[in-house]
């Protein structure tokens, strides 16, 4: 088994090694990541997180480092931590274009390399459907503070359309990935005192069917995640009209809500 997780890891960071090649810091949308309206998750959690100025945040998986960026401009003192070596210098670069300090630190999710009570806030965007999530959980907790805020966004594992979009879009994705399902919700009540949680995506999906069908983008060339932030604006009145539609919806049909998209996820360190 341990050899296995290790395989498993080997290709993870390989994977993301790839991938930071072909990034051009340059064209990355920082603030969008956390204020376009096609960013539903990072605007609900930045909500719920509040004044930002002088609190440290973690974030694990930071990939890119959007959000380690996003974050530090808001006044947070940031470590932004990931298995891929080559992300991490993606980090360095973008920060140093947006003028802000971030630290970088190469470390698994499941043993997080920090002591004890390090934290304010730990970050997890697109992370906990790579990991083992009770083991990322665990740890995550372990290096919050008393009172801390764990926060993460994922893919939810129901919807029968995205799970065809998952089917095609092979090469953007690993082949670890485990879509999280609502079961996995009560890992986090094993680990935090208070859970609240998001659904976001289900009309609103509409816009991936027509990146598909109608303007004809291949899912394995441009990764329809990534495009929805760089074309918000474009997006924005098809996007808020349905978007409307969805919190209607999910209000009268709550039990629906597991064949959303995403689920956001902010749980508070007893």
């Amino acid at each position: 088994m341990a050899e296995m997780n290790q395989d498993i890891l080997q290709k993870e960071e390989q994977f993301h090694d790839s991938w930071a090649e072909t990034i051009d810091v340059d064209n990355l949308p920082v603030d969008e990541f956390f204020e376009a309206c096609t960013a539903p998750e990072n605007r609900w959690l930045l909500e719920k997180l509040g004044d930002l100025t002088g609190r440290k945040v973690l974030e694990l998986g930071c990939g890119a480092g959007e959000a380690s960026i996003y974050l530090a401009k808001k006044g947070a003192d940031v470590t932004a931590t990931d298995l891929s070596g080559g992300m991490l210098k993606v980090v360095e670069r973008l920060a140093k274009k947006h003028d802000v300090s971030v630290k970088t630190h190469k470390t698994d999710a499941d043993q997080i390399d920090f002591p004890d009570g390090t934290f304010d806030i730990v970050y997890a965007a697109n992370l906990l459907h790579h990991v083992d999530i009770g083991k990322t959980l665990d740890e995550a907790c372990r290096v919050l503070k008393p009172g801390g805020i764990f926060c993460s966004w994922d893919p939810i594992a129901h919807n029968p359309a995205i799970n065809v979009y998952r089917r095609i879009a092979t090469e953007v994705r690993t082949e670890d990935e485990h879509p999280l399902r609502m079961k996995d919700l009560k890992l986090f009540s094993k680990h935090f005192s208070k859970v609240e949680y998001a659904t976001f995506w289900f009309f609103t999906l509409w816009i991936f069917i027509r990146f598909y069908f109608i303007e004809r983008v291949d899912p394995n060339k441009e990764r329809y995640w990534k495009k929805i932030i760089t074309e918000h604006q474009k997006l924005e009145p098809r996007y808020n009209r349905l978007e409307r539609l969805d919190r209607r919806f999910f209000r009268l049909f709550p039990f629906l809500r597991r064949y959303a998209w995403n689920i956001a996820v902010i749980a508070t360190k007893g």
